[in-house]
């Protein structure tokens, strides 16, 4: 069998959390800290597209040029030391933020719009799956902002480049190019996972029964990093969203539901 090391988005199991990157006080507003560190795109936490409770979201190819205003929260201690969407640790002393759509990492100004508190803080997880919530905030950065106590505030979130503290120019979240996903990065492949199994038997029978449904460029891929071994099943490469949602509507005629988006190097 071809050996290949998975790179996985399992989204409903994504962990919210923070970063480790060091902070400098920025004199020209109060309260204001930003991130330092290297802002190449993380390895992990940049999939094309990606979705949680049935809904999807498609990651931005920049952040230039991005401005919105809405509702932040924050998360604190039951989530202190656990693994980021980027692969970092969640410091919750650190100022770092979850968003859902920004590439990771990115440089944000987060402005409390009640009283007019800013911190500049560092985007490296996934986040907040909550209807009308626009950002999760570190506890340093909800401290910092004033909205511990209340839990929410109304803010607004400006992209920034990625030298620390300059800001990009201004223009409207409408301006900000959303292209398509027709086609994963450079160098990547992307598949449709439908398992991984200890037992080889199950693995080559869900395999079977997905080339029996129709299914094209069925595969079973041995691991060859872990103990016990593992069998995962995936179709692919895919060129993209669109075959994506036909393998996976195609899957939902066996009644077979469990599906995740994988990305491997090139």
């Amino acid at each position: 069998m071809k050996k290949l090391l998975g790179i996985y988005w399992i989204v409903l199991a994504l962990s919210l959390g923070s970063c480790g990157a060091s902070r400098w006080e920025d004199s020209r507003t109060t309260g204001q800290h930003a991130t330092s560190g290297n802002l190449s795109p993380s390895k992990y936490g940049n999939p094309p597209f990606y979705e949680v409770y049935g809904k999807r979201y498609t990651v931005m190819n920049s952040s230039a040029g991005y401005r919105e205003r809405g509702t932040a929260s924050w998360y604190g201690k039951k989530f202190h030391g656990r693994s980021t969407s980027s692969g970092e640790r969640y410091d919750m002393h650190k100022m770092t933020a979850a968003h859902k759509t920004l590439p990771l990492p990115t440089n944000v100004r987060v402005t409390n719009l009640d009283n007019r508190r800013s911190v500049i803080l560092r985007v490296n997880d996934r986040g907040p799956f909550v209807k009308g919530r626009l950002i999760d905030l570190s506890y340093a950065a909800a401290r910092e902002l004033g909205i511990i106590s209340h839990g929410t505030g109304r803010v607004e979130v400006v992209a920034l480049t990625g030298t620390a503290g300059v800001d990009v120019p201004a223009r409207t979240r409408a301006a900000v190019a959303r292209p398509a996903v027709s086609k994963p990065l450079a160098g990547e492949r992307m598949y449709v996972q439908f398992g991984a199994f200890g037992d080889r038997a199950k693995a080559l029978a869900m395999a079977s029964r997905l080339s029996s449904g129709g299914l094209n460029k069925v595969t079973v891929y041995e691991s060859s990093n872990s103990s016990p071994k593992l069998y995962r099943v995936r179709v692919g490469p895919i060129s993209g969203a669109g075959e994506y949602d036909r393998i996976v509507r195609a899957a939902a005629n066996l009644q077979i539901t469990e599906t995740h988006l994988v990305i491997e190097p090139g």
